[in-house]
């Protein structure tokens, strides 16, 4: 049984590709009996704005409490699922504002002279995007490939975590009723699959 945390940056829309996702994921996990965690940074009204004031605190290894509680969910959680829409080929900026406050320097990465050291090393990430330019076009364009530098690499590699999956769901907004349905239970394959993995 593992520990599940789903954070999910997408504004409370319940006719939208990614609360479908979201519901019918955390349904499909608590089945195989895993323990989840929603963190649904709307509805949490989660602040994504990293202030000088934060800043300050952080330096000083006094860590703001909403940050401190958004750690202890990380550090309880084997696996950290990340849901949320591309929008201008990068994340919302909840998600954004996420990492920036919560990933913070002691916490998820420190440095060692000039070797980064990551410190979530025992976490896997799973992160599943959609956007609504066609998904030919973002692969081509070499936006997808670049994303998962930056994300894969640039955040949770860089955080030590042993494991990245990374899902695209392209052309959202053009897709039927049925492709979308098919696009989330290829999700909810994959993430199980991933969560049950060694």
């Amino acid at each position: 049984m593992a520990n599940i945390l789903l954070i999910y940056g997408h504004p409370k829309t319940p006719t939208s590709f990614n609360f479908a996702l979201k519901e019918k994921l955390v349904s499909a996990i608590k089945n195989k009996g895993h323990n989840i965690l929603v963190r649904d940074l709307y509805e949490v009204s989660f602040n994504p704005l990293l202030s000088s004031e934060d800043l300050a605190k952080l330096h000083n290894n006094e860590i703001p409490e909403d940050i401190k509680q958004e750690q202890e969910f990380i550090k309880n959680a084997d696996v950290i699922i990340f849901i949320y829409p591309i929008w201008w080929a990068g994340s919302p900026a909840i998600i954004k504002g996420y990492i920036d406050r919560v990933f913070s320097y002691g916490f998820a990465y420190m440095y060692k002279g000039s070797k980064v050291v990551g410190l979530l090393t025992d976490k896997r990430a799973i992160v599943i995007n959609s956007n609504g330019s066609p998904y030919d076009f973002y692969k081509n364009e070499g936006f997808y490939s670049a994303i998962k530098k930056t994300v894969d690499e640039g955040i949770f590699k860089f955080c030590g975590f042993k494991r990245v999956k990374h899902l695209f769901f392209g052309g959202i907004m053009n897709k039927t009723m049925e492709e979308k349905d098919e696009n989330i239970k290829q999700a909810i394959d994959e993430t199980i699959i991933e969560i049950e993995a060694k």
